[in-house]
């Protein structure tokens, strides 16, 4: 019980917090991408305090993404979960993220949306980490979030495909 008032404090303040997401970038353009040969190989990190380590992801189109999450916080995921999401050109960012919160049952994927989305991780908790591939889209840049409710505020960035 307290952990799920906890839990709904947390969000809610959150929320509160990220009211006007104006889609501007608060953390660092530091990229760690490893390209070798046709495949890009990258490592996303992120804790307890809600930021990405990186804003900014470049790659090349058609090339194969290996792309880590390693949450490196100690918090469940079910209080400081943590997922990446790579949207579609396009997508409505803050329809997107609306749509999400109520899609704890699909790792904050909303059904309605999955046309929406080119790749994504499931959420990962304090000390996990997960990996995905998938192939690097036309070119172009696409967003990038975090849809744990309350975290697409901070948790963004932008996925630079030449």
């Amino acid at each position: 019980m307290k952990k799920s008032i906890l839990l709904l404090a947390v969000t809610a303040m959150f929320l509160g917090a990220c009211g006007n997401n104006s889609n501007k970038d608060t953390t660092s353009t530091n990229t760690k991408t490893v390209a070798t040969g046709n495949e890009a190989v990258v490592t996303l990190s992120s804790g307890d305090d809600m930021k990405f380590d990186q804003s900014e992801i470049k790659v090349k189109a058609g090339q194969t993404v290996k792309l880590t999450l390693k949450h490196t916080g100690n918090m469940d995921a079910t209080i400081m979960g943590h997922n990446f999401v790579l949207l579609a050109s396009g997508v409505d960012f803050d329809g997107f993220v609306t749509a999400a919160m109520g899609a704890k049952a699909t790792d904050y994927i909303p059904a309605s949306m999955q046309s929406d989305v080119l790749a994504h991780t499931k959420v990962v908790g304090g000390g996990e980490t997960v990996t995905i591939e998938f192939t690097a889209p036309a070119a172009g840049t696409y967003d990038f979030l975090c849809s744990f409710p309350g975290h697409s505020g901070l948790m963004k960035g932008k996925f630079i495909v030449e």
